[in-house]
């Protein structure tokens, strides 16, 4: 035992001197672009462009020095999170009643069937399950056939799953149908509400605990235990959020890099969000304190992304939070890029349009949370920014091949000793801390591709949230695998074309003009590292699905 944790003393001490390094060269390489850029002789477009991509690389580099910082406060923790996951929770000398809920527009029933199924599986003693059925069923154009017939199979379901039904007059989408569902168990009756208790079991008290899942998420049956022991040993926690863990990844390209992504996610960035009380709720797989809705009038309904909307409202009003990296229930995440760009679009708008809430709320009261809290909001409300990012960095190297724009270029050398350091660095961090969760360089890098090629959809996205669209709900389509045509592709395939043709006239500068060999060198690699990403990512991802491995005969 002590030989071990003296192994796993020294690998922190080497990791944490890694970050050091990698910190340090961030500010290195960033105070260098910004002193080249200040004294370059460019024109004026340059100037423009060169600022463009000045700000892309600090973002690239304050969001990479944020996930340092997370790994950092993990690393001083210095339990490893399986241990913190197998501790023993308080003893609970009672069972509070706990709300067991899962809000549904139009889901497909055979996807219900099996959440609703593991809702009923669930050992704790004093749950009680519920339904919130918020499909519309009075929209005009739809078969009034077959709707009635879908909301008959949800009642038919819920009444031999035992499941508690809960339908009112529609508005607000998945917040506002939980916001309802609060008022009702409060006693607050809104007008328009359906309530059939197919339980049969009589709710004695109000429910102490809120538990939420997305239809597609089904948990295991020891999920509620261990986090209302937790959430009653520790009065002023507002919220408990577990990981989401997509489980159809075996056979589909989109839904494996899509989870791997939210592996990276899962992993350091929650664990020291919540070291920092500074973790936000994802909208499933997680358990609420009602009494903390109650103080800040439920669920933010101004926001596609309600469920870090209401966190930021949390810890405002002096409530705590705290992450459990510990899979308690798994899912399906998106089957092709059509299903997964409308995800990626949904979240996006929504945060970024949050960040320009959570800019006000820091410009008009700095002080009411610590600074560590607001930093973590600030990397969370600007990350979908990502999308202009990358082609900011995309279409950089193409306009110096193609049109030696800008004309200044950094001087080799100090190009090689700063940059080169924060990539080695960097990049170590990065995938040894992975690997020591257990996930191989490759499958990260997979991961990455799918955010290379979703470029387009965030930078829509974004825009849209800077300008002040909500938005509207959506779900994720599932149990669909559909190849997009390529003309619905049609930024990521130019950007590709933008990219050989670059390479191709670059080489052709190089051997007839006199451009600096290092700038055509790094530029190019550059274009061919992007024309790599994006052209693999089409080909690749747009045909998810792959075949299982043919069984041997015997």
């Amino acid at each position: 035992m002590a030989t071990g944790k003296a192994k796993r003393f020294s690998l922190n001490l080497f990791l944490a001197a890694l970050l050091v390094l990698a910190m340090i060269f961030i500010f290195l390489y960033l105070m260098m672009r910004t002193a080249l850029f200040i004294v370059a002789d460019y024109f004026w477009y340059e100037k423009i462009l060169a600022a463009l991509l000045l700000l892309a690389e600090t973002f690239t580099m304050v969001h990479s020095f944020g996930y340092f910082l997370n790994i950092m406060h993990v690393i001083k923790r210095g339990t490893p999170p399986e241990e913190v996951a197998a501790a023993v929770p308080p003893i609970l000398t009672e069972y509070p009643p706990v709300a067991i809920l899962v809000a549904s527009y139009k889901e497909p029933l055979e996807v219900l069937e099996k959440t609703l199924t593991c809702f009923y599986n669930l050992t704790y003693p004093n749950k009680h399950l519920f339904f919130l059925d918020d499909t519309r069923y009075d929209l005009p154009g739809q078969d009034t056939k077959a709707m009635a017939a879908y909301r008959q199979s949800v009642d038919d379901l819920c009444q031999g799953m035992g499941v508690n039904l809960f339908r009112r007059k529609w508005r607000g989408a998945k917040a506002g149908i939980i916001n309802d569902f609060l008022d009702f168990v409060a006693g607050r009756h809104k007008e328009g509400f359906e309530f059939t208790p197919y339980s049969g079991r009589t709710r004695m008290e109000k429910e102490r605990y809120i538990i939420v899942f997305d239809a597609d998420m089904n948990p295991l049956p020891d999920f509620v235990e261990p986090l209302v022991a937790r959430m009653e040993a520790n009065p002023k926690l507002a919220f408990i959020q577990t990981p989401q863990y997509y489980s159809n990844f075996e056979y589909n390209r989109v839904a494996r890099a899509a989870g791997l992504q939210q592996a990276v996610f899962y992993e350091y960035i929650c664990e020291g969000k919540s070291i920092s009380d500074a973790m936000f709720c994802c909208g499933t797989n997680v358990i609420f304190r009602r009494q903390a809705f109650e103080d800040v009038g439920g669920f933010d309904e101004s926001s596609v992304t309600e469920d870090i909307a209401t966190s930021l409202k949390f810890h405002l009003k002096g409530w705590h939070s705290a992450y459990l990296n510990k899979v308690c229930a798994f899912g399906l995440g998106p089957e092709d890029l059509g299903g997964y760009f409308k995800q990626q679009f949904r979240w996006a708008l929504g945060t970024i349009g949050l960040g320009r809430y959570m800019l006000g709320q820091f410009l008009r009261r700095p002080r009411s949370l610590p600074f560590s809290k607001w930093w973590e909001y600030f990397l969370s409300g600007t990350h979908y920014f990502v999308g202009w990012v990358f082609f900011i960095m995309a279409l950089c190297p193409i306009l110096y091949l193609l049109f030696g724009v800008p004309s200044y270029f950094a001087k080799p050398e100090l190009y090689i000793m700063i940059f080169l350091p924060y990539i080695v660095f960097s990049l170590s961090v990065f995938f040894w801390t992975l690997e020591k969760r257990h996930y191989a360089a490759r499958e990260m890098f997979v991961g990455q591709m799918l955010i290379g090629i979703s470029f387009p959809v965030l930078m829509w996205a974004s825009t849209l949230g800077i300008l002040g669209f909500r938005g509207k709900f959506g779900i994720t389509p599932k149990g669909r695998t559909l190849a997009l045509p390529l003309w619905a592709l049609w930024p990521q395939v130019g950007l590709c074309l933008l990219c050989t043709a670059a390479l191709v006239w670059g080489i052709n500068r190089f051997i007839f003009e006199p451009l600096p060999p290092a700038a055509v060198l790094v530029n190019s690699f550059w274009c061919l590292y992007h024309l790599t990403i994006l052209s693999t990512s089409v080909l690749y991802f747009n045909h998810p699905l792959e075949s299982p491995p043919a069984r041997e005969s015997r």
